[in-house]
């Protein structure tokens, strides 16, 4: 009889991918996928991107699940893995941006905005608008990953690839900069 792996923790889960358990990852894909195709598609309305880049993720975790599992300074399994699809996405625009022959444009110009960004751009004042827009963009990509995103401290470090002292005190310095902007 095979082990049930429900009870498993997706870390736990990468770690048996780094030992070549293919039920494992199957079971880390079937539990991911379907997140981390909507992640994408906020950043991303082409379908035939954001498919490519899912494929090239979970190929990247199958090859490199053994790195997550011998790091002894990781972040979650679920950051690890928005990380490498976040880098997969960089290195899809900048394909497209080559194929095009164009200059590569920024991502903010060729990604869908996100449906959160919608409604509170809708409900937001002018002059929160305004503090967001006057924060530095490494201030605004915490925010986003934290406020948006939902993802705690460590995640973001992991997302954004700075350490988490950096992330607390960039949150520290937007709550700040938008209380005074506010008041």
């Amino acid at each position: 009889m095979r082990e049930s792996l429900d009870a498993v923790d997706e870390e736990e889960l990468v770690r048996r991918t780094a030992a070549g358990d293919r039920r494992a990852f199957d079971e880390l894909y079937r539990r991911t996928s379907p997140w981390l195709a909507v992640r994408l598609r906020r950043r991303c309305s082409d379908a035939d991107v954001v498919a490519d880049v899912l494929q090239e993720t979970y190929l990247s975790v199958w090859r490199a699940a053994g790195t997550f599992a011998d790091s002894t300074a990781r972040g979650s399994a679920v950051g690890w893995l928005w990380t490498i699809a976040a880098n997969r996405m960089v290195d899809a625009f900048r394909r497209r941006a080559r194929l095009a022959q164009v200059p590569p444009v920024p991502i903010t110009e060729t990604v869908a905005p996100a449906a959160e960004d919608e409604v509170m751009a809708g409900r937001v004042g002018q002059d929160l608008e305004q503090a967001l827009l006057r924060l530095p963009p490494e201030v605004r990509q915490v925010l986003r990953a934290m406020v948006l995103d939902g993802l705690s401290a460590r995640d973001t470090a992991v997302l954004l690839n700075v350490p988490e002292g950096t992330v607390k005190s960039r949150a520290r310095r937007a709550r700040i900069a938008l209380r005074e902007a506010l008041s």
